[in-house]
C-alpha cells in the first residue's frame, strides 16, 4: 500500500514508519517544512494548507501529529496550542483528503482515552458516552474535526489511544529513570486506573485497523487488562528490581502539574472491546508484559 502518516517523527509515528517499510509499503511523511526527500510531502496546519499533489495514489492515510499532552504545564497557552494541533490538524488533513479527486481509501486519525473522562471503578468500551473536563472536550472537537473525511466516504478510525509503554519516549518513557534510580512510587493514592498499550501492541493494532474489513468509528487502543496506578508501580519495581519506596502525595503532584494533575490521579478503565471482537490479540495484554517488552 501506499499510506500517508502525519507525526511520523514521534514515538508511534516513526515505529509506525518502520514497521510498514518493512513490510514493503510505500510511506510518506507529512512535514511542516519544505519537503527535502522524495518520501515528504509538505502541509501546514495552522494555514489549512496541504501539498495534496504529493498525496496521490495514497490508499491509506494515519494522521498522529499533536502537541504532546503532558510535554508542558497547562497554561492557557498551552492549552490553546493541544486544542489547535489537534482540532485544525485534523481539519485539514480531512478536507484535504474530501478534496481529492481520488481520495484514500481509509482515514486513521489518533484520539484518546481522555475522551471519556474520569470513568473511576467502571469498565468503559466504545459505547461509553464522552465525560467532562478539558480532555473530554478536545477529544470530542478533535473527532468531530475529521467530519469532512466521512462525510466524502472515507472510511474514517478514531484511534483511542490510552498510555503507551515504551521506553524511548511518551510519558511512560519518563517514568522507566525514575524507577531505574529507585526513585518511583505510586501517584496519590494509587486506586486510579491506567489504561495502557504497549508499543508493539499499538503499531500492531494501527496496522489491524488499515484492513478495510477492520473497524471504523471509534476504537479504543488499550490492553484488555487495565491496571491500577499502584498495580504499575509493583510491576516497574519487579521487572526493574528496584524498590519502589517514595510515593507522590496528591497535593505534591497539583503544586507541580498544575491542571494536568487532575487527569494524571483521575481514573480511566478502558477496555478495547471493538479490537477485540474483530478478533486483534494482543501480544502483551498485562502491564508486566508491557513493560517487559519496553525493555
Amino acid at each position: 500500500m501506499r499510506i500517508a502518516v502525519t507525526g511520523s517523527s514521534g514515538l508511534i509515528g516513526s515505529t509506525l514508519t518502520r514497521s510498514l517499510r518493512a513490510e514493503g509499503h510505500d510511506v510518506l511523511r507529512l512535514v511542516r517544512r519544505p519537503a527535502a526527500a522524495a518520501d515528504e510531502v509538505r502541509w501546514d496546519p495552522r494555514a489549512g494548507r496541504v501539498d495534496t499533489a504529493g498525496l496521490a495514489g495514497c490508499e491509506a492515510v494515519v494522521h498522529l501529529a499533536g502537541a504532546g499532552i503532558g510535554d508542558h504545564r497547562w497554561t492557557d497557552s498551552y492549552k490553546r496550542e493541544l486544542r489547535d494541533s489537534r482540532v485544525q490538524g485534523t481539519r485539514t488533513i480531512a478536507e484535504a483528503l474530501a478534496g481529492l479527486d481520488t481520495p484514500p481509501r481509509t482515514l486513521i486519525v489518533g484520539s484518546a482515552i481522555g475522551y471519556y473522562g474520569d470513568t473511576g471503578d467502571r469498565a468503559v468500551d466504545e459505547s461509553a458516552p464522552p465525560g467532562e473536563g478539558f480532555l473530554a472536550e478536545l477529544c470530542q472537537d478533535w473527532e468531530a474535526a475529521a467530519g469532512a473525511a466521512q462525510d466524502a466516504g472515507i472510511r474514517t478510525v478514531l484511534g483511542r489511544t490510552g498510555l503507551v509503554v515504551a521506553r524511548g519516549g511518551g510519558a511512560w518513557g519518563r517514568l522507566f529513570p525514575l524507577f531505574k534510580a529507585g526513585l518511583g512510587g505510586r501517584l496519590g493514592d494509587g486506586r486510579q486506573y491506567w489504561s495502557h498499550i504497549a508499543l508493539h501492541d499499538h503499531v500492531a493494532a494501527l496496522r489491524f485497523l488499515l484492513d478495510e474489513e477492520a473497524p471504523a468509528g471509534p476504537v479504543n487502543l488499550t490492553a484488555p487488562e487495565p491496571a491500577t496506578n499502584r498495580e504499575v508501580t509493583a510491576a516497574m519495581g519487579r521487572v526493574l528490581h528496584r524498590p519502589t519506596p517514595f510515593p507522590v502525595p496528591a497535593p505534591v503532584l497539583r503544586a507541580a502539574l498544575g491542571e494536568f494533575a487532575g487527569d494524571v490521579l483521575g481514573s480511566q478503565r478502558v477496555l478495547p472491546r471493538r479490537l477485540l471482537d474483530a478478533g486483534f490479540r494482543f501480544a502483551f495484554p498485562t502491564v508486566t508484559e508491557a513493560i517487559r517488552s519496553a525493555l
